[in-house]
């Protein structure tokens, strides 16, 4: 690892301490935790003004990490699911947004690299595939492009359950997009969004699931209500209405029926926005610490670390912080196409515990400090915010999760009662 770049107490490290990484993980983390300090200072900005945080998109940019899931034959950093995944928390410990958001710019870039060379396709599918994915990756490279990834449509789709509602009707040289999607990260910052919609048929079907690069700046494309949420504020996750938008047939991020197979065989696809959450769990674990050590820079030094009930709150935190960090890290291994059942089990028992765990470390954390955490220029109150909102996103929200672990463990796949 290059000494330049910062070293972290392992206690608050995504990793910890001893997890075996390649030199090429450990080289992204510290860039991550390089960039990480200015990310929180404007965190607070970002999360006030329910602003974009474009600052920050421009260090990433510079940094080269617009490409992390490129492949590196295409000029990327080439990150497989695992090295996002680590980054990704990292950056979620300075910011939630920004990894939030970030998460949907990267899944674009995942989804059609790496996870897309593990699935079938025809020859034919394959070239398709190969010349559409050379130039979103030359977008995103070359001209530092962002793309996002809006999914939700307030229907059963998102969950996995319906066709979008979405739809794209194939026209010459391309395809008319019509439909809506609400909560869209990234509303009026990315340069495209990857559309998720179904190919306009007479019986609409999950199988034909389309994946379609829309322009920022496509003619039909508007964006449209208000963003004033509980957490995740900068993320500005307005509504996209798409009136005949017109997408080239090289806007195509998939070939047709690879996603529904992506969907099927890659379920770890879905676990992406679990890193952030876990890096808001540990933020709000370091930020107890050094409070009670009277460490937290701009505040008095007074230390509260002598009081028995807070070393047993600290304790409580710590085990639970380690359970959860502890089950992330497995899931990550388990990672691959057609995982076997107990690791999908896994997966669903991971993003349950992440999400449901990172709010309950926020709120042990204001209960330990006190009153004083509760202020707005401190960043627990935000942390506690922003981590609420994690079970809530689709597709794998808590309910579902419990919902798919209950099913699949009692049920073999054609059972039925």
């Amino acid at each position: 690892m290059d000494a330049s770049l910062p070293q972290t107490d392992p206690r608050y490290s995504i990793v910890g301490s001893n997890l075996a990484l390649t030199g090429k993980q450990r080289e992204l983390l510290g860039l991550a935790e390089e960039l990480g300090p200015r990310f929180a200072e404007r965190a607070e900005r970002y999360d006030r003004e329910a602003s974009f945080p474009f600052e920050n998109y421009a260090e990433l940019r510079a940094a080269g990490l617009l490409g992390l899931c490129v492949p590196e034959k295409f000029g990327g950093l080439g990150a497989d699911l695992k090295t996002y995944s680590l980054v990704s928390a990292t950056l979620g410990k300075y910011c939630g947004a920004t990894a939030l958001t970030f998460n949907m710019h990267a899944c674009s870039t995942l989804w059609p690299g790496v996870l897309a060379d593990d699935l079938d396709m025809t020859p034919a599918q394959r070239a398709e595939h190969e010349g559409h994915r050379v130039v979103h990756f030359e977008r995103v490279v070359r001209q530092g492009a962002v793309y996002a990834q809006p999914f939700s449509e307030g229907s059963a789709a998102a969950a996995g359950k319906a066709p979008f509602g979405t739809t794209a009707a194939k026209v010459d040289g391309g395809w008319l997009v019509n439909g809506k999607k609400i909560f869209a990260s990234l509303a009026g910052a990315a340069n495209y969004y990857g559309v998720l919609c179904t190919e306009d048929k007479p019986q609409l079907s999950m199988r034909d699931t389309l994946y379609l690069a829309v322009p920022g700046d496509a003619p039909g494309l508007t964006i449209t209500g208000d963003w004033d949420p509980l957490g995740m504020r900068g993320t500005v996750s307005r509504t996209l209405v798409f009136k005949d938008v017109f997408v080239p047939d090289e806007g195509t991020m998939m070939p047709r029926g690879v996603y529904f197979q992506a969907a099927s065989r890659w379920p770890h696809m879905f676990t992406t926005l679990s890193p952030t959450y876990l890096g808001i769990a540990i933020a709000a674990y370091e930020f107890t610490v050094r409070y009670l050590r009277g460490e937290v820079p701009g505040m008095p030094p007074v230390k509260r670390r002598m009081y028995p009930t807070k070393q047993i709150a600290v304790a409580e935190m710590w085990i639970r912080l380690e359970q959860t960090r502890a089950l992330f890290l497995r899931m990550l291994e388990d990672a691959r196409v057609d995982p076997p059942k107990d690791a999908r089990l896994r997966a669903y028992a991971a993003q349950y515990t992440i999400m449901e765990n990172a709010n309950e470390l926020c709120r042990l954390a204001i209960r330990t400090c006190g009153g004083q955490s509760m202020l707005k220029s401190l960043p627990l109150e935000r942390l506690y915010r922003d981590s609420r909102c994690g079970a809530l996103m689709l597709p794998w929200t808590a309910e579902l999760c419990l919902d798919r672990i209950g099913r699949e463990a009692l049920y073999e796949p054609g059972e039925e009662d």
